[in-house]
């Protein structure tokens, strides 16, 4: 079978999978706990200081979604209404470019296909400027 491609019949999701799109949660966060830590100040955290395994979860399973898959976080959350939920959030040039490092990072992975690479790189992109609350920093 040829590997899948992107397109209008063709989600992130169908390229990567379930388990490939869980483990791109698991890798952003595990960079997260590693070199940022004003970003994991912004999130709940466990009793070691590492991003709680509650929020890695519900990221996770946003993610699945917005990238194609089953429609869980939905079913269970509701709709993820970004901007509301991120409003608490300072969130400036610099609390958005230390989110796309972490999940840049996690993209840099050899399971994932370079074509989905290089869209998901511009989509967290424009979601991630779009989440900006803050002029500056």
């Amino acid at each position: 079978m040829p590997p899948r491609t992107l397109g209008p019949d063709t989600t992130p999701f169908d390229v990567l999978g379930h388990d490939a799109a869980v483990a791109l949660a698991k890798r952003f966060y595990d960079h997260m706990d590693e070199h940022e830590p004003a970003l994991v100040a912004v999130h709940r955290t466990d009793g070691a200081g590492k991003v709680a395994p509650v929020v890695r979860e519900r990221f996770a399973a946003f993610l699945v979604e917005w990238l194609g898959g089953p429609a869980v976080y939905s079913s269970v959350h509701g709709h993820p209404r970004l901007r509301m939920r991120h409003a608490h959030v300072p969130i400036g040039v610099e609390m958005r470019d230390a989110w796309l490092r972490c999940m840049n990072a996690a993209l840099d992975d050899g399971s994932v296909d370079d074509d989905v690479r290089a869209y998901l790189r511009r989509r967290f992109a424009e979601v991630a400027d779009f989440l900006r609350n803050r002029a500056e920093p």
